[in-house]
């Protein structure tokens, strides 16, 4: 099939793991790059870039991350941007990157971002700073083309639920009971999804962590794998403490017949799509469900025309097993098919979470995975926040016949049923879901919790009585009643 030369390709990814550390995030990216176009086949296409989107950084500040890259590989670009925090920011930016080539507003786009966390944290705590490349007052900051995903509504602010590892385990209590699953039985569950994911992991050359871990390694607390909320050991948890970095070259049809880069190296995106759900995390319907999700997914399938068993390889976010879990419910996946995993990469635990750029990594890695098996289709999912924002991407060796298309699915969401929350509250409620979160020494600290009230209206409060942190540790509180203090602190009944 002839494509239109101002169809968007995919046609170099570069991925860097660093392990001896003390590297800077634009020397981790400018080697992805370089290492991205020799993966195309085409070490000029650099020169060509006119455009550079770097996905939010956290392990240091620069104005504009973007120039300094172009600066380091030879481009002259005619635009810059950046993003604010949010894992779905890699799937926006190659949605948005497609739909410019395609309009003729711009040829060539490296995208992608870097962490040196795991340098950053290591010096924190010798109170060192590194002397990394600064950019002055002087230099314009880059355009903010997507911006930060809201992560602190009022109901979430006044009792301190204000980081992932606390909201995911409320999804993940959730879960547990609509499958009508024991603590037990549950814990052995998230154990064993999350060992298929180190299996994939241990075959990934990029991956941070080769290596395979049983489900008892993984969901039983240890010396090494302290629980941090239940049911989360660290190993269940999205593991930044790592320095890597991945970047994607994308370009025309036009541009990569020119330059002669290999019709093997080229992946089409099919089709692009995006969402949200409640940013307030009281107001959504069930904490076990996504309509974005849901929503988003099929509609990038069906812009694609194929269904969900057409697609041979996937990638779900994967930053708690509940994110996990929501996402294959809404899809239609199985979490346990040994013919599809769920994983290319082996997740942020294992495959590696430089915060908001892993999508980059999974990404590139679906790139090698559909090089391999030319002509079948591939799906990535991207979350930010607190299954917050979504945006999905559908990719295949082949043109896509009726060329890319995104859509914003936001209208179909916002029609979905709500829970009507409440801020504070006072009274009886009934226990909907609930976490424990733990100190490093291993004592539970502080217990979350979402209720119902008589009402049937959600809200949201927190607890740190040594009794009833030790029940919600270890008992199933399932619709037991609690009561609700007006500054949000509760007592189980």
């Amino acid at each position: 099939m002839s494509s239109d030369p101002r169809t968007p390709i995919l046609v170099g990814s570069g991925q860097i793991c660093e392990r001896d550390g003390g590297v800077e995030p634009i020397e981790l990216m400018v080697r992805a790059a370089r290492a991205a176009a020799a993966d195309a086949g085409a070490e000029k296409l650099l020169e060509l870039v006119d455009s550079v989107r770097v996905v939010g950084l956290l392990s240091w500040r620069y104005r504009d991350p973007g120039a300094l890259v172009a600066e380091r590989i030879g481009a002259t670009v005619r635009h810059t941007g950046y993003s604010g925090n949010g894992g779905s920011t890699p799937q926006v930016f190659v949605n948005g990157a497609a739909e410019d080539i395609a309009a003729g507003r711009a040829d060539v786009v490296l995208i992608g971002g870097a962490e040196s966390w795991r340098t950053r944290t290591k010096m924190r705590a010798q109170k060192l700073r590194p002397e990394w490349t600064v950019q002055d007052e002087s230099i314009p900051a880059a355009e903010i083309m997507v911006t930060d995903v809201p992560m602190e509504a009022e109901s979430e602010r006044r009792i301190g639920l204000d980081r992932p590892s606390y909201v995911y385990p409320l999804f993940e209590q959730a879960l547990r009971i609509s499958a009508g699953r024991s603590i037990e039985a549950h814990r052995k569950f998230i154990g064993d999804l999350w060992a298929r994911f180190s299996d994939v992991a241990a075959t990934n050359p990029n991956a941070w962590v080769q290596r395979t871990y049983t489900a008892d390694e993984i969901a039983v607390p240890s010396p090494d794998n302290r629980m941090i909320s239940t049911p989360y050991t660290k190993l269940l948890n999205s593991n930044n403490m790592v320095d890597q970095s991945a970047m994607l070259l994308m370009c025309s049809v036009e541009v990569a017949t020119r330059l002669g880069i290999p019709r093997e190296n080229w992946v089409f995106p099919q089709a692009g799509t995006e969402s949200h759900d409640t940013y307030a995390i009281a107001e959504r319907y069930a904490l076990d469900e996504s309509p974005a999700i849901r929503i988003a997914g099929a509609r990038a399938l069906e812009l694609a025309g194929i269904g969900i068993d057409d697609v041979s390889y996937v990638d779900v976010y994967s930053c708690f097993p509940s994110a996990v879990q929501v996402a294959a419910n809404e899809l239609g996946l199985a979490s346990d098919d040994p013919a599809r995993p769920l994983t290319v990469t082996g997740g942020l635990t294992f495959g590696g979470g430089p915060w908001n750029n892993y999508v980059s990594h999974s990404i590139a890695t679906m790139m090698n995975r559909l090089r391999e098996s030319p002509g079948v289709y591939g799906l990535v999912t991207a979350n930010s926040g607190y299954l917050t924002k979504h945006a999905m991407g559908v990719y295949r060796t082949e043109p896509p016949a009726g060329g890319f298309r995104r859509v914003d699915v936001q209208a179909e969401v916002d029609v979905e049923p709500r829970t009507r929350a409440l801020i504070a509250y006072e009274g009886p409620a009934t226990a909907e879901s609930w976490t424990v979160a733990y100190g490093r020494d291993g004592s539970p600290e502080r217990g979350f919790l979402a209720a119902r009230t008589p009402a049937g209206e959600r809200t949201l409060a927190t607890s740190t009585d040594t009794a009833d942190l030790e029940r919600l540790a270890s008992d199933d509180v399932a619709g037991q009643r609690v009561d609700i203090a007006e500054d949000g602190h509760f007592r189980l009944g």
